[in-house]
């Protein structure tokens, strides 16, 4: 017997199992299927961007760590192992890409003259792909984000020049709907904070406000572009106070009806993102996540199957909430093969996705909504021990894609070939 014939009959024995407690998984596969997750282009080369030949992190509460060889120099290389990762992907992705990112030719453009010029190579890119694409103004390694304060800054000057740049974002966000046929989210996130305490955190969040409202007040179409907004509880250089917490985000995207950013490393250690979708979804029209893997803080690490990413799937199955949620992935690490991170969180996502899919939904609820309360607990770990690993192969191969650890060779081979050549 083929391996995919092995595959195909333990899918068989699997789809049998789940439809005695009432789950269509071919259901399940087709609604995954309509649920891209948004790869971040900052995996590929440490967030170092094309700005300058020399592009690296420098400042406004960001760090990645590590060192290992192949990290992508150019916008070449970087293209090259997005479709790499993305070969080794099934079901859809999209691409998040930030500002520093743009394809300048070579030459220094101010963050605050950044044109759709800029990012129309990307654009064409995009389309042979057949992927849509989101934005992100980007806020930080930039000498007028030395101290911290960008958009709340006192100094006018200063914030003028990162509310141009929101604006110029904002525009090529538009032009990426426009162009690729499907909505982009632009994401606003600042570094906007103090290292020891303030006494004056008023001020800064009333200006925070103001600049908010002065960067959304033009209207772009809905089928072109949405806004998100994301907070932040702390980071380096910013443990006191952030501006843009969770309390001024949510209450400014509730009052103008844009996303909310939840990045599942922005709050503290002890609180789950997962339990705030359905809080969130009541009050505002669609939410923004960035899913990643904090260890004690915001270090952004892989993305793994863990409860919390298994809880933020779930939350948006149980919402019914497929069509107001988009995940996109927010992490870098540097000290593994950045293709294999890339490929081993998306398929986290895809899978905690998957298996949230693949809960009988109806029934857990009518056994909760009578006080059934040991049934429900007692079907709840009975999907634990369900063969979802036959199911998630299936998908896979279905895809045209590797199955199980066979991608794992495939990197391998594709660092031997092109990552270890790389100066």
């Amino acid at each position: 017997m083929t391996k995919s014939e092995n595959i195909s009959k333990s899918f068989e024995m699997a789809r049998e199992q789940y439809a005695e407690i009432g789950v269509n998984v071919d259901q399940a596969m087709d609604k995954l299927d309509l649920f891209p997750i948004s790869l971040h282009c900052w995996q590929a080369d440490d967030v170092g961007g094309f700005e300058t030949s020399d592009s690296k992190l420098s400042g406004g509460g960001i760090q990645a760590t590590g060192n290992y060889p192949g990290k992508a120099t150019n916008i070449e290389e970087h293209r090259m192992d997005i479709e790499k990762s993305m070969s080794l992907l099934p079901g859809k992705q999209r691409l998040n890409l930030h500002a520093i990112y743009g394809d300048f030719q070579g030459k220094y453009v101010d963050r605050d003259q950044i044109e759709i010029e800029h990012f129309q190579s990307w654009i064409d890119w995009a389309l042979e792909l057949g992927i849509g694409m989101d934005f992100n103004c980007s806020m930080f390694s930039h000498p007028k984000a030395a101290d911290n304060m960008t958009l709340s800054h006192k100094d006018k000057e200063i914030r003028g020049f990162w509310i141009e740049h929101a604006k110029k974002c904002r525009a090529i966000t538009a032009e990426f709907g426009k162009q690729l046929g499907t909505p982009s989210i632009h994401n606003i996130w600042i570094p906007d904070g103090s290292k020891d305490v303030p006494v004056d955190r008023y001020t800064h969040r009333a200006i925070l406000k103001d600049s908010l409202d002065d960067i959304l007040s033009l209207d772009y179409p809905a089928e072109y572009a949405k806004d998100a907004i994301e907070c932040k509880l702390f980071g380096i250089g910013l443990e006191s106070m952030t501006v843009g917490n969770s309390e001024f985000y949510l209450g400014y995207a509730i009052s103008n009806q844009t996303l909310i950013c939840l990045d599942s490393g922005h709050f503290h250690p002890t609180e789950q993102v997962g339990d705030k979708i359905s809080s969130t979804l009541l009050f505002v029209p669609e939410i923004l996540l960035h899913v990643t893997r904090p260890v004690r803080w915001d270090s952004d690490h892989v993305v793994t199957l863990n409860d919390d990413t298994l809880l933020i799937a779930q939350e948006i199955v149980r919402c019914k909430a497929l069509d107001r949620v988009h995940m996109g992935l927010d992490f870098f690490d540097a000290s593994i093969n950045r293709i294999g991170a890339y490929v081993v969180g998306t398929r986290a996502a895809q899978q905690a996705m998957l298996f949230a899919l693949l809960e009988p939904g109806e029934t857990l609820l009518k056994y909760e909504e009578n006080g059934q309360f040991f049934e429900r607990l007692a079907l709840l770990e009975l999907l634990k021990t369900k063969p979802f690993g036959a199911v998630w192969d299936y998908y896979c191969m279905k895809h045209d894609v590797p199955v199980s650890q066979d991608f794992i060779s495939d990197i391998q081979q594709y660092e031997k070939d092109v990552l270890s050549k790389r100066a």
